[in-house]
């Protein structure tokens, strides 16, 4: 491994299908676009719905994504493939500290945005500490592998994959029995390009098969009047070329005090997706955790100073490298590069806005599962013992409290589903690693 701040990114052998593109490696530079594009539509639906959820201007958030992750690439060194998009952790605390009560802009944004910069900030300090206990520890990769070890992080990443299962499955439902069979269309539709197709465009399944879908979709709907018709009349009247709404923070002890708690979920994802990529790369990106703690917090502070939300590794992410096997850092400052000029363009949030809801749902299915079935993987590269009553118990209990969204709330501070059995696994484990380990018979 290079010595230099950032690695010196050399041109991958990509001709045979399958082959594992490290971070440290590049593709050429047409098939680093297409990648990248690939990227900006697998965070696009849930970049959106986050702010949307809260009020908050999507454009901003797709603008802020995009710079977010060039922060992100700049603390890491451009060692940790991430992209950062809107965070569901903030949904909460947020509606909480406005009143917003959906429907349009949220005239309360200001006291969310101050009190997400003070959440970015205590994260980025959090990470500041870890970086400094990774300096001095040498390999820095000790105290967090007994912390977490495989068997964890294995539960921990499949946990954020099942979380959002009922999401996915409640868009891919739809509202009629047309919307139910255009979701699953789509995941035939990606499902069939991952399969049966080669090369560059099996390595772009989630793009050409969203494309293929919403293809299919106007067909039937616009061409046989079995559904919605996509209405493209928005995108007809958008401007090409504009800007966001920006919005200024207000700062308020009350709403600080509800909202800087959700860095400690932060943490947690971010630090299952640096352990799910470690796995995935087969590289140790351990050292670089303190590092990937500080971008996401200084991203997050720049984001909610403008009017953007809160930001995080996304798992939407980690599960096109899965299925594609592209690490290559170089492909998220392309995807954050897209995401920044789309972010000035009304035309294109227009254009977003017309993809259907059920190709969306059945997208979601897709990626969603892969996420979990990133955890599994790690327990499978790690041949974690299952024979032990420790790791049994461990995965069991992390799967069903995430899965069953387990949220414990003391006041005003809140603790979804992730959260609880991220740190729920990761206690559960240190209380039961001392005991001998006794083989299920």
């Amino acid at each position: 491994m290079s010595n230099s701040y950032f690695p010196r990114w050399r041109l991958a052998d990509d001709a045979e299908p399958g082959v594992i593109i490290a971070p440290d490696e590049r593709l050429s530079w047409p098939k680093n676009v297409a990648m990248g594009a690939q990227h900006v539509v697998a965070m696009f639906g849930s970049t959106v719905l986050a702010p949307l959820l809260m009020g908050f201007d999507p454009n901003v958030a797709i603008l802020m994504s995009g710079i977010g992750t060039l922060i992100f690439f700049l603390f890491v060194g451009g060692r940790v493939p991430s992209y950062l998009g809107s965070s569901f952790a903030f949904i909460g605390g947020v509606i909480a500290v406005t009143g917003y009560a959906g429907g349009g802009a949220n005239a309360n944004i200001g006291v969310a945005l101050g009190a997400i910069i003070a959440c970015g900030l205590a994260y980025t300090l959090i990470g500041v500490l870890v970086w400094i206990v990774n300096a001095r520890s040498g390999s820095g990769a000790n105290w967090i592998d007994a912390l977490m070890p495989p068997v964890v992080t294995g539960a921990v990443v499949a946990v954020i994959g099942l979380n959002l299962a009922p999401i996915a499955a409640k868009g891919a439902m739809g509202a009629s029995g047309f919307d139910t069979f255009m979701a699953l269309v789509t995941i035939v539709c990606v499902g069939g390009i991952a399969v049966y197709t080669k090369g560059m465009v099996q390595r772009l399944l989630i793009l050409v098969g969203l494309i293929l879908a919403c293809v299919v979709y106007a067909v039937l709907a616009n061409g046989m009047g079995l559904g919605k018709p996509i209405d493209f009349s928005g995108v007809a009247a958008a401007a090409w070329i504009g800007l966001p709404h920006f919005a200024a923070p207000v700062f308020k002890a009350e709403a600080m005090g509800l909202i800087v708690p959700v860095a400690i979920i932060l943490v947690a994802e971010n630090l299952g997706h640096v352990k799910a990529v470690s796995a995935m790369t087969g590289q140790d990106l351990d050292r670089y955790l303190g590092r990937a703690f500080v971008g996401d917090g200084v991203a997050t502070m720049v984001s909610g100073a403008v009017g953007g939300t809160g930001v995080t590794t996304y798992a939407e992410n980690i599960g096109v490298m899965a299925v594609t096997r592209i690490y290559s850092t170089l492909v998220f400052v392309v995807a954050a590069l897209i995401a920044i000029v789309l972010g000035f363009s009304p035309k294109f949030g227009a254009l977003i806005q017309t993809i259907p809801g059920p190709v969306l749902g059945g997208m979601s299915v897709v990626v969603f599962g892969l996420i979990a079935i990133a955890g599994a993987r790690i327990w499978v590269v790690n041949q974690v013992d299952f024979s032990d009553n420790r790791n049994l118990i461990v995965a069991a209990v992390t799967l069903v409290l995430g899965a069953g969204d387990f949220t414990i709330k003391i006041g005003d501070f809140m603790l979804g589903g992730i959260g609880t059995a991220t740190f729920g696994a990761i206690i559960l484990y240190a209380l039961l690693r001392r005991r001998k380990p006794v083989a299920v018979n």
